[in-house]
C-alpha cells in the first residue's frame, strides 16, 4: 500500500489560541532568520479557532506583541468591552448585583473585545 507524505519541521497539533500563536511566532521568527520552516498547525474543527470564537470576551494582549498592526490589516475586533457586572444567583428567584470595587481585577474587561462569530 502506498500512502501519500507531506514533510514539514514543525507539526503543531490544535489551533486554538496556544497553538495558533505558536504557529505564528515560529512564521516571524522564520522570515526574520530568512530560514524557510514548513509549519502544519493541525485542528479538528472546520477551521482554526472554530471551538473558540463564537461567544468569547477576548483579551488582545498576545495579538498585540505577535501583530501589532493587527486593526490596521482588519482584524474583524470591532465591539470593545463597555462594562462589567457580576451578579450571585443564590437561587431561581433572587440576585445579588456585586458593586465593581468588590469584582476581583481579573474578571474586569476594561479593553477587552466581543467576539460572536457564527461559523458555519
Amino acid at each position: 500500500m502506498e500512502r501519500e507524505v507531506m514533510e514539514y519541521d514543525v507539526v503543531i497539533v490544535g489551533g486554538g489560541p496556544s497553538g495558533l500563536s505558536a504557529a505564528i511566532k515560529l512564521a516571524q521568527l522564520s522570515k526574520e532568520n530568512n530560514k524557510p520552516l514548513e509549519i502544519c498547525l493541525l485542528e479538528k474543527g472546520s477551521e482554526i479557532g472554530a471551538h473558540i470564537l463564537s461567544g468569547n470576551v477576548f483579551q488582545p494582549t498576545a495579538l498585540n506583541e505577535l501583530i501589532p498592526d493587527w486593526k490596521e490589516k482588519g482584524a474583524p475586533l470591532n465591539t470593545r468591552v463597555t462594562g462589567d457586572d457580576v451578579y450571585y444567583l443564590p437561587n431561581e428567584k433572587s440576585s445579588f448585583k456585586f458593586p465593581n470595587f468588590l469584582v476581583p481585577r481579573p474578571m474586569h474587561n476594561h479593553g477587552n473585545y466581543i467576539i460572536s462569530f457564527f461559523i458555519n
